[in-house]
């Protein structure tokens, strides 16, 4: 099978495969051993005809559309028309259908995507681990071939993420609000952008924090988060081809790269050392503002206020059947009076402003996407406080980016046979196309150091 969605949109185009073949093979991993507790629900009939009008479009010698009939998930946070939108929660059961498409649904539809179906989160994608009591964890397909371990696949898109690492799909449509898309993929060796907000419509996907939610894609590579990122924001961007050379990278000191584990650490050494043998000029660039990010969190920061604004009727009403660990963080939401909730708004312009200074004339950032790679499921399950400390250690570099209103991706950087790690290049708002094209020099450079 083609190894990310470009490939097999060039082998549709040379006649090499037809869409619904692939659809057949994506459809069959879906149903393997590796996609358990991946789907809440399945769109197997739409897929099969986007499939189908795609090769049929072919047949006729007219053109394919631009994802030319091939398999995208969507969390279950996005409406589908037709179906529910439960968030991978209990207290959702009683959800309508709903009666049109998210837009960044409906973009994918129009591009000719065929959505095989709704996966599974961490609920109401309040959570970087991807546990979820409700419909069953899906485990990490990439760390279980390589250890036979059943190790958690990172939030709050656990089911998008894996539904790409185990072929269920080319790419998964996503949220991303502290890391939501980059966490997974940093566990999962795929890649994950999390582009500027703004740039991609949110209506019709359930919020979590509006003030941060973005939606995105996960993919198997750079140039297929290029191709997702402009089918959903219907503007494909300009990405900045200069050589590795001509880029000025810089790393934190400190924060960032705090407390790693040694794994992450000697794979992100690495990763340094091969673009610098690769002509890559990376410099040290304090950012004094960034330990300030903590005073932006306290009490769960701007998350927990707004999502307790959205949540707390439901909650009244319901809360017996969410996860006591996200109600926990929800509820902590209620003690941010309104004048409190408006002093961190400010605080984080004043904050943002600080950054954004301190950072010019650095083209990308970068750091590990986290701190860990993925750790065992079971532990997390019977404990509330490694549970909780686990989440704040993956959240921790992620959500910087957020509360930024920057764009970042994550992409691989360990050797083959190693558990994954992430390396993620951040910048400011609406440098997505700099971020996606240094993003393209840096995957090459280390496929070249890894050969």
């Amino acid at each position: 099978m083609p190894i990310d969605l470009t490939d097999a949109l060039a082998s549709l185009r040379e006649g090499r495969q037809s869409a619904a073949a692939l659809l057949a093979a994506n459809l069959a991993r879906a149903d393997a051993p590796a996609c358990e507790h991946v789907f809440l629900r399945r769109f197997d009939a739409e897929a099969l005809a986007a499939a189908q009008t795609s090769d049929t479009a072919a047949a006729r010698g007219e053109p394919r559309p631009p994802l030319g009939g091939l398999a995208v998930s969507v969390k279950d946070l996005f409406d589908v028309a037709g179906v529910p939108t439960t968030a991978a929660s209990a207290a959702m059961d009683d959800a309508p259908p709903a009666t049109r498409d998210a837009p960044a649904v409906a973009r994918l539809r129009a591009a000719g995507a065929a959505l095989v179906g709704h996966t599974h989160l961490s609920e109401f994608a309040f959570s970087g681990v991807g546990i979820n009591p409700h419909h069953g964890t899906p485990r990490n397909p990439v760390t279980h071939a390589l250890d036979g371990l059943d190790r958690i696949p990172g939030g709050s898109t656990s089911g998008g993420a894996v539904s790409v690492a185990a072929g269920a799909a080319w790419a998964a449509l996503g949220s991303d609000t502290g890391g939501s898309l980059r966490i997974p993929a940093a566990l999962q060796g795929l890649v994950g952008f999390k582009g500027t907000a703004r740039r991609v419509p949110l209506g019709g996907c359930l919020p979590l924090s509006p003030s941060l939610d973005t939606a995105g894609a996960i993919t198997r590579s750079v140039r297929d988060a290029a191709l997702l990122d402009a089918v959903l924001s219907s503007a494909a961007l300009e990405i900045d081809a200069r050589p590795l050379s001509a880029w000025r990278f810089a790393i934190t000191p400190t924060f960032m790269q705090d407390e790693l584990e040694p794994a992450v650490a000697s794979a992100f050494e690495r990763a340094l050392a091969t673009l610098r043998s690769a002509g890559a000029r990376i410099e040290e660039r304090a950012l004094p503002a960034l330990p300030r990010v903590a005073e932006l969190q306290t009490q769960g920061g701007i998350t927990a206020a707004e999502a307790w604004a959205w949540h707390h009727a439901r909650l009244a009403e319901r809360g017996d059947r969410y996860d006591p660990r996200v109600a926990l963080r929800i509820r902590r939401g209620a003690s941010i009076a309104p004048d409190a909730y408006q002093a961190l708004l400010d605080a984080r312009q004043r904050w943002i402003h600080d950054m954004t200074a301190s950072m010019q004339g650095i083209d990308v950032f970068l750091s590990p996407t986290v701190p860990l790679q993925a750790p065992e499921i079971a532990p997390l399950l019977h404990s509330d406080d490694l549970f909780f400390a686990t989440n704040a250690r993956l959240l921790r570099n992620t959500a910087v980016v957020n509360l930024l209103d920057g764009c970042a991706i994550s992409i691989p950087c360990e050797r083959p046979g190693e558990l994954p790690v992430g390396l993620m290049l951040w910048a400011p708002a609406s440098r997505d196309a700099a971020v996606l094209g240094a993003a393209a020099r840096v995957e090459a450079a280390l496929a070249a150091g890894a050969s």
